[in-house]
């Protein structure tokens, strides 16, 4: 291909130059009024065919000749303009009309090019046939025509695309279809609208029609779904949300164009595993970019309540579960995968946003840890563990996998921190005055120093070294918190009272330490 458009990139540009005067001309005439539209068809007609019928002489005169793929594509050129003329420009043909006679064009160039390998000759007639309409902007809305004009040359360019590998025609197609839609919109201004507009419709005709084009494009291309396919696939789900929020404001929440972009995206991960057999980098991406399109959708659910966040968590809380189930169940990795990422994603929106949300009361009445609210520290912690302890990808070594299953441990260890603070910070709000904030921090050092034991106790049973040390740093910043910042001020009491039950925690860590120092140098001397 760059040998071909390094000796006929000029040869191009001149049919260009050609089709873009034959336009003006067509134009021009019309605005003088020199001949009738019926005789500037007829010419079109005449013209075009006659050029191509010289250019398939020429080039079955000598084969292989280019000057004869030139004439063929520049007849196409022009005839292509003539349909825009009737069909678009003026709606002088009916839409039946101008899809029969673009149909019988581009099949008959399209037939040509796949039995003669003519590359140069689709080249340039998706040039001038992406390039007639734009050239041709009427003054009145004939859009239907221009989909039907448009829904030809892309099926037959996408088949050349495919059938002979030659991957500029989708691309082209596929940048020229979406930059005719922003004119389209630009110039007519359409109404948007109803939920079910005009504009709406052509916007999601081209986005199913790509995504579904250019899977199969990566499907007959050796089953090889990454590259430039991807990345088009990518841009043409960015192109249609552009355009759906735009068109749709007002009339539909922005959560179900987001769902709907993210299921076909799950359905078009799912086709490729199926076909492919394996987690894949294009399965994976959209596998990943359609989870995360409805998991940003279904956040939207309960929009207008103060309760909204602890209504998604707990939604996908349960999504994250059963497809951490199935997937365990019917051994898919890619569902497992699936629950991963739902659980660290609402996992991280909880942290962030937990604080200012309401803790979930039940009947009116707020019971420690029995709430809502609890409810969701307690889901995500649980599965975090069951990541821990069940969850193995084959498609990664053992050591990973060991890596790994500590991270989900550490991350669970965490959540149980949050559901402690969150929990303690609620019991002082609704059992206490606003006095004793001061105390809630005195608690607070103390569950932590608990909580700095438990880590450390869990790390002493498995064996793990990480949770000893996480849980060590824990402790030191619940010592630094407790007699630099909370009891700065305070009676000796309680400062004493808080520092016992400190260095009480601290002599039983000790303890805990040797012992599990003298039963694992055991362990090493029977082995």
């Amino acid at each position: 291909m760059k040998e071909l458009i390094n000796r006929h990139w000029t040869s191009m540009l001149g049919v260009l130059f050609v089709l873009a005067a034959f336009i003006t001309l067509f134009k021009y005439s019309l605005d003088l009024g020199w001949i009738t539209e019926p005789m500037k068809i007829g010419f079109g007609l005449l013209s075009g065919a006659g050029i191509s019928i010289a250019g398939l002489k020429l080039a079955r005169r000598i084969p292989r000749n280019p000057i004869g793929e030139i004439m063929i594509g520049m007849g196409a050129c022009i005839l292509y303009a003539t349909f825009s003329f009737a069909g678009i420009y003026y709606r002088l043909w009916e839409p039946m009309t101008i899809l029969l006679g673009m149909s019988a064009i581009t099949i008959g160039i399209s037939a040509y090019a796949y039995k003669f390998q003519s590359r140069l000759l689709m080249n340039i007639a998706m040039a001038g046939g992406l390039l007639s309409p734009l050239l041709m902007r009427p003054e009145t809305d004939q859009v239907f025509a221009l989909f039907l004009y448009l829904l030809v040359i892309n099926v037959a360019f996408l088949f050349l695309s495919i059938a002979r590998g030659w991957h500029e025609l989708r691309i082209v197609s596929f940048l020229g279809s979406w930059l005719l839609y922003i004119v389209y919109f630009i110039h007519y201004n359409p109404s948007t609208e109803g939920f079910w507009s005009m504009p709406f419709r052509y916007a999601l005709s081209a986005f199913l029609f790509y995504t579904i084009g250019l899977l199969a494009s990566s499907w007959r291309n050796k089953l090889c779904f990454d590259g430039i396919d991807l990345y088009l696939n990518a841009t043409n789900g960015i192109l249609f949300g552009f355009w759906a929020l735009l068109i749709l404001n007002g009339e539909l929440d922005y959560g179900y164009i987001l769902a709907f972009i993210g299921i076909v995206y799950l359905l078009a991960s799912y086709v490729i595993y199926q076909l492919t057999v394996k987690i894949t980098a294009s399965s994976a991406s959209f596998f990943l970019g359609g989870l995360l399109l409805i998991l940003v959708a279904v956040s939207s659910i309960g929009g207008g309540y103060e309760s909204k966040p602890l209504i998604s968590v707990l939604l996908w809380g349960c999504i994250a579960a059963a497809a951490a189930a199935v997937g365990r169940m019917k051994r898919l990795p890619l569902l497992n995968l699936c629950s991963l990422v739902i659980w660290f994603a609402v996992g991280s929106y909880w942290y962030a946003v937990t604080w200012d949300t309401p803790r979930g009361e039940w009947f009116g009445m707020y019971i420690p840890f029995l709430n809502w609210g609890s409810i969701a520290w307690v889901l995500l912690a649980a599965l975090g563990f069951y990541f821990s302890r069940q969850l193995v990808f084959p498609q990664i070594t053992e050591k990973a996998n060991r890596i790994l299953a500590r991270v989900y441990a550490l991350l669970a260890h965490l959540i149980v921190g949050g559901l402690l603070t969150r929990q303690i910070e609620n019991i002082f709000t609704e059992y206490f005055t606003e006095s004793s904030s001061v105390y809630m921090q005195l608690a607070l050092s103390v569950s932590w120093g608990c909580y700095a034991l438990l880590l450390i106790l869990w790390g002493a049973y498995y064996r793990e070294l990480l949770f000893r040390w996480f849980g060590s740093v824990v402790l030191v910043l619940v010592a630094f918190k407790a007699i630099f910042m909370d009891l700065s001020g305070q009676e000796a009491l309680y400062k004493v009272g808080v520092l016992l039950t400190l260095g009480a925690i601290s002599f039983f860590i000790t303890w805990i330490n040797g012992k599990w120092r003298v039963n694992d140098e055991g362990a090493r001397e029977s082995i």
